[in-house]
């Protein structure tokens, strides 16, 4: 098992030290600037708010796009499955004919 080691980084305007796996080290900071990124983009569409409002419209946008990602992986299978039935009836009907 990997030793956590720990990292800094900024969120909005708030500095955390956090522990991660070194491996994950990379992920979470690639994470962070898609966090910070996106705060500059609510920043600039909705003006007049505070941090934790902008933080709060990413979270809800992260959690969008994973349900999005969750709804669409369990609709895959159930759509492979049909493909597969109708490629399963055109080469009976194209046996048949033939």
């Amino acid at each position: 098992m990997q030793e956590m080691i720990p990292i800094n980084i900024v969120i909005g305007d708030r500095s955390y030290r956090i522990k991660v796996n070194p491996s994950d080290e990379e992920v979470v900071r690639k994470t962070v600037k898609t966090i910070n990124e996106k705060v500059i983009e609510f920043k600039t569409q909705f003006a007049g708010k505070d941090m934790q409002d902008y933080v709060a419209m990413v979270l809800v946008w992260f959690a969008t796009q994973i349900s999005a990602v969750q709804a669409s992986d369990s609709i895959n299978p159930e759509l492979n499955q049909r493909l597969d039935s109708i490629e399963t009836q055109l080469d009976l009907a194209l046996n048949s004919v033939r």
